[in-house]
């Protein structure tokens, strides 16, 4: 748990990924298109993967955690909460991550 919190905590908007999840690969799209700049964690060929995968399992209360999406050091959550953000009328999304400095529009 330490670790991916310390991961997390290291960069403005930080995803816990599996290189073949379409869902990441979805979330991370999104961020691109958004202009975010990401650090992505691919679970899957990290050797410390497995580990990191059972802290987010804890973190996020659920069999299935990826992807997991931190902005600012927190954790946002899963595909679910992130479209939530970003279909807010008030841009929710888009505030987090100016106020994170993951993007500067």
């Amino acid at each position: 748990m330490d670790q991916v919190m310390g991961l997390a905590g290291q960069n403005a908007l930080v995803i816990f990924s599996n290189s073949s999840c379409c869902m990441c690969h979805s979330i991370k799209r999104l961020f691109i298109e958004l202009g975010a700049h990401a650090i992505v964690y691919e679970l899957d060929v990290d050797p410390r993967g497995k580990e990191m995968e059972k802290a987010l399992v804890r973190l996020l209360g659920r069999r299935s955690p990826l992807p997991a999406v931190f902005i600012g050091g927190k954790l946002v959550g899963s595909t679910n909460e992130v479209m939530a953000l970003q279909l807010n009328r008030n841009r929710a999304l888009m505030t987090l991550l100016r106020e994170a400095g993951a993007i500067w529009v």
